[in-house]
């Protein structure tokens, strides 16, 4: 259940809002329906190629270059199916080593970090489904059993060994990201060490093995700076395939003040109060995470408005 309750939660999270789309997840193992539906003039396809697939703006929005199967790439293995929508649409994804072109030059290539703000529910919703697989095609090509060469089944879903039989699934590591406040109700935000000086955002951490998600949040934070938190609140959550996370969100409340940053992973770590996090936006000494990431949206449910758009890309 999302806590979100103030004017900024009126927009459904990145990458979570209702699709319209079934995933249909039934139709998986049966070939002759499958088939059927790549050969029906309605069924939809689109191609996906290292993270990126081709978007296009038109007058009711931006949209994924979709076309009917007949004319689509050929392929012979990777092809995922994604589901169907209300009116029997189905849809499809091609993972293509490179993009096509496109005759009219209009269209564009696009990840998800760009296109996930542009893009409708559907269409978002499809890209993230497309990703996820691909990402996880590419990574496990090979059995973890015995190293024999899998091949694809259920429409892109599953790959199976043909020498010891495993069927290995695609993969979620589930992560958490958390927005901790203290006692004077100010929020803590870190920069990573790879981040562009003064991109600051949430902390966040993969959940270990034998580790409750509570468990997580409060190790992640000790780790990374030094903090000790006690109540933790489950927010939501947001799909994050890069390449296969879930990201489960929180707000902690802190039980110590004293900042100590790991000096690995965060490098500089700051108590901000509302008062002081405005002033540093309009001064630009600091920039906000990415519009579509579930960050922006904890940060947001403390700063109780919308943050203001990042200058450049960031996470």
């Amino acid at each position: 259940m999302s806590t979100f309750d103030n004017a900024t939660t009126d927009r459904p999270i990145g990458l979570t809002a209702p699709s319209g789309i079934d995933r249909a997840a039934h139709h998986r193992l049966d070939e002759a329906w499958l088939s059927a539906a790549w050969s029906h003039p309605t069924t939809r396809v689109f191609v996906v190629s290292g993270g990126q697939v081709l978007i296009d703006d038109t007058d009711d929005g931006t949209e994924l270059v979709m076309t009917p199967a007949f004319e689509a790439p050929v392929t012979e293995t990777h092809r995922y199916f994604l589901g169907t929508d209300a009116d029997g649409v189905s849809y499809f994804a091609l993972q293509k080593d490179t993009l096509p072109g496109r005759m009219d030059q209009s269209a564009r290539p696009a990840g998800l970090r760009e296109a996930g703000l542009l893009l409708g529910p559907r269409d978002a919703a499809l890209m993230v489904h497309a990703v996820a697989l691909e990402n996880w095609q590419r990574l496990h090509r090979f059995c973890s059993r015995c190293g024999e060469r899998t091949v694809i089944a259920a429409a892109g879903h599953i790959r199976r060994c043909p020498a010891c039989g495993a069927e290995h699934y695609p993969r979620t590591d589930p992560a958490v990201i958390m927005l901790v406040t203290d006692d004077q109700d100010r929020a803590l935000l870190g920069r990573q060490v790879h981040w562009p000086e003064g991109r600051f955002s949430t902390l966040a951490g993969f959940v270990e093995p034998g580790e409750s998600i509570e468990q997580s949040v409060a190790r992640e934070v000790f780790e990374e700076a030094g903090i000790t938190v006690g109540e933790v609140e489950y927010v939501a959550s947001q799909p994050w395939p890069f390449p296969s996370s879930l990201m489960l969100g929180f707000m902690a409340r802190a039980s110590t003040f004293d900042i100590n940053v790991d000096g690995e992973e965060i490098e500089e770590a700051r108590w901000f109060s509302r008062e002081e996090l405005t002033a540093a936006f309009e001064s630009g000494e600091i920039l906000p995470p990415f519009g579509i990431s579930i960050a922006a949206r904890l940060i947001e449910l403390w700063y109780g408005k919308p943050l203001p758009k990042p200058v450049r890309a960031g996470a």
